[in-house]
């Protein structure tokens, strides 16, 4: 294409016009801002969190309407992740609730285990038992475990009172007061294997 200098300018002004007049004649401005949704957290009560996959303790904002968690995001006034999260951090929203693919409604997330799920040795097939059951059925089971293997003293006759048969996992959601608590009731049974996941 051969262009002038006064052609280069023909051109430029003719595309000014040309955008002046769709500019002044076109859509109003209006239009599109009527067409956005309403956000999903407006009026929102929004809740300071604790992420609670890992050691690092980001911080997450919750959002609820009507008692149901509609959003979760990085917090960014949070000092550890300044609003961001990783890849498991935001996922966490789909542990409880998904948005479902067809209506677009918020749903609770079927492939959450709601209910005690049991399955007795030998057996192929799990039960579903009762919250009351299964905490009666685990305190029995801690404190037959803790019975048959309580030592007093070791083999050169110290005196030891521990158990080396059950162990202690912290985990990242606990806060520093849980911690506390459970690390007093695992050393009242006797438990010497104490462990927290941030230091694994």
């Amino acid at each position: 294409m051969n262009l002038s200098r006064r052609g280069f300018f023909k051109l430029t002004g003719a595309t000014f016009a040309a955008g002046a007049l769709a500019e002044v004649f076109g859509p109003a401005n209006a239009l599109a801002a009527d067409a956005v949704p309403e956000l999903r957290i407006m009026g929102a009560t929004e809740s300071p969190s604790i992420c609670c996959y890992c050691s690092v303790g980001c911080g997450m904002v919750l959002s609820v309407i009507d008692g149901e968690l509609v959003n979760l995001e990085g917090d960014p006034d949070h000092p550890i992740n300044r609003g961001a999260l990783c890849s498991k951090g935001s996922a966490q929203f789909n542990i409880r609730n998904v948005y479902d693919p067809e209506s677009g409604e918020l749903i609770a997330n079927p492939y959450r285990q709601q209910k005690v799920k049991y399955r007795a040795p030998g057996a192929s097939e799990f039960e579903e038992k009762s919250w009351e059951w299964a905490i009666e059925e685990i305190a029995k089971r801690v404190k037959d475990t803790r019975d048959r293997t309580y030592e007093t003293t070791d083999e050169k006759g110290v005196t030891v009172n521990r158990t080396l048969a059950i162990g202690n996992l912290g985990g990242a959601a606990l806060d520093g007061e849980e911690c506390y608590l459970v690390q007093k009731f695992a050393r009242a049974l006797g438990v010497t294997f104490i462990e927290h996941q941030a230091r694994i």
